[in-house]
């Protein structure tokens, strides 16, 4: 039965992405911009979020909901965000209403080097994220936790990467004799 259930699914997803493809030029050359799918040529089976997709009507699909997005919180492929996103939203998730669960799918939807850089303060986020609610206290969460298991000292200066490269190796003149700073 899963078999024949994958195999509806994969046909789903290829008549989709034909009939998606019919609108572009497949023969495009470098100089011609590339094509773009729009929403409503996307496939009916996906597995990210959009915000019009929400239905938190009946327990079922509140469960569902509430489920895939504590797998993407937990499931993203970079440790730390691994950690500290699953975390939160296992703490928080079942208390959130629509517009923070709206909120959580903005967050979730965030390339995962950008969203570390501003959750550790190695870098500013723009104004759209920083309004975020959950973007905030998620990101109040992780400067507690740092401020309460690290020393300052043990942290490169707010602004500045934690981590210099591969080249810690190499001692230079002005280069720490341990540590990553």
């Amino acid at each position: 039965m899963a078999m024949l259930r994958r195999a509806a699914t994969t046909l789903n997803r290829i008549i989709n992405l034909k009939v998606a493809s019919t609108n572009c030029n497949s023969f495009a050359s470098p100089t011609v911009a590339p094509c773009r799918i729009v929403n409503s040529q996307l496939v009916p089976v996906t597995y990210r979020f959009y915000s019009s997709e929400i239905d938190l009507s009946d327990v079922e699909s509140r469960r569902r909901t509430m489920n895939r997005l504590l797998y993407r919180s937990k499931q993203r492929g970079f440790l730390e965000l691994d950690l500290v996103l699953g975390k939160w939203v296992e703490d928080n998730i079942h208390s959130m209403d629509e517009n923070r669960i709206k909120s959580l799918i903005e967050v979730l939807d965030l390339e995962n080097p950008d969203l570390w850089n501003w959750l550790s303060g190695q870098e500013q986020p723009p104004e759209s994220v920083s309004v975020n609610p959950v973007f905030t206290a998620i990101r109040e969460k992780v400067s507690s936790n740092l401020n309460s298991h690290a020393a300052p000292e043990t942290r490169a200066a707010p602004g500045k990467p934690w981590v210099r490269g591969w080249d810690d190796i190499k001692r230079g003149k002005d280069t720490p004799v341990s540590g990553n700073q």
